[in-house]
């Protein structure tokens, strides 16, 4: 069996568990909204754009980001699992023939606050987290702009690295944006670094009428129950869960024959790309 194949069938798992175990408690929608990601994320690719589209879902003391498609994938993921209870008591999980899963480069969850920002990502099979504070060295300009029939504001903010330019509405009177992007004193409509590597605007919004009575949609199995850490580390086991595929094979009593020297193979290969990744974050 391949060793992705295999490792596909242990997350499947993984988040089953988690599925069974776990019931949404979920946030009353008070905004919804849709951004369009235009991100430069390969320096070796310059002229290639990645386009993305990311949800903000507002509840009432707090707001989720995720990517749509990795949204999606989830409510895939759920529709197509099939559970079968084996005559010894053992239960056989698998997903339905055909399914075509959502792909997206973005896994994680972020949960804005006026208290802090949250950021969630599986490494391997642990669920991780941090938090950092609510962006506040934000410099408020004397300059307005329409947006998509939307009244804006500027602001400008260092932040990890890079210089960033938001337009934000006192209209729409939410703290949030994209990304990690919050704390100033409207929704933030577009917000773009200064080489114009990441841009995020704004393109749909639900309407108060259509928002009555729905709930935010993000599964709270991607933030409940995390492991909390600190960025670094969390970084570090990114890399070193991609790294280890073989040993977790090998801790489920698969042995996958070349295995170590494949993913030698595959972690030098991951070692030369990322020499010319370009992080949101410097």
């Amino acid at each position: 069996m391949y060793p992705n194949k295999k490792l596909f069938q242990l997350i499947v798992l993984f988040y089953s568990v988690l599925s069974f175990a776990q019931t949404d408690k979920k946030d009353i929608l008070q905004g919804d909204f849709t951004y369009l990601l235009k991100a430069r994320l390969n320096t070796q690719t310059p002229d290639y754009i990645h386009q993305e589209f990311f949800s903000l879902q507002i509840g009432d003391k707090r707001a989720f980001f995720a990517s749509s498609q990795s949204i999606k994938r989830d409510s895939t993921f759920e529709k197509s699992l099939i559970r079968e209870d084996n005559r010894d008591g053992s239960i056989s999980l698998s997903l339905k023939k055909g399914v075509s899963m959502p792909k997206t480069k973005f896994s994680y969850t972020i949960i804005q606050s006026t208290e802090n920002t949250q950021y969630f990502e599986l490494a391997g099979m642990a669920k991780l987290t941090y938090k950092e504070p609510v962006i506040s060295n934000w410099k408020l300009m004397n300059e307005t702009k329409v947006i998509n029939t939307i009244s804006c504001k500027k602001a400008e903010v260092n932040f990890k690295g890079r210089n960033w330019t938001a337009w934000y509405s006192t209209e729409i009177p939410f703290p949030y944006g994209p990304y990690k992007f919050s704390g100033l004193p409207g929704l933030i409509v577009k917000i773009t670094d200064e080489k114009g590597d990441y841009d995020f605007e704004l393109v749909k919004s639900v309407s108060n009428s259509e928002l009555k009575g729905r709930s935010v949609n993000i599964s709270e199995r991607r933030y409940s129950e995390a492991i909390e850490t600190t960025q670094p580390k969390l970084q570090q086991a990114l890399k070193n869960a991609a790294a280890n595929t073989a040993a977790i094979l090998a801790s489920q009593g698969t042995t996958v024959i070349g295995g170590q020297e494949i993913m030698r193979e595959r972690e030098k290969q991951r070692e030369e790309n990322r020499k010319y990744e370009n992080p949101i974050e410097l």
